[in-house]
């Protein structure tokens, strides 16, 4: 594995826990400020959220393979 394929894969795992940590923020909100209103959000952004946290955990382990495999 090159250097370049590294570095895309650690920007991929970035980008992945950054739109995880969006994903979060924006379920935290609507638990915070908008429940009990906006009950009828609350699955379809858990659901993103843990969409989002599962693509992430996936890059993170494709990291450690990586790293892994180069010793």
């Amino acid at each position: 594995m090159t250097d370049e394929d590294m570095k895309a894969i650690k920007k991929a795992e970035k980008k992945a826990k950054r739109i995880a940590s969006e994903k979060a923020m924006e379920l935290h909100d609507l638990v915070e400020d908008r429940l009990p209103a906006a009950f009828e959000e609350l699955p379809q952004i858990a659901q993103e959220t843990f969409d989002a946290c599962k693509a992430w955990k996936e890059a993170s382990n494709a990291v450690k393979a990586a790293e892994e495999a180069q010793g």
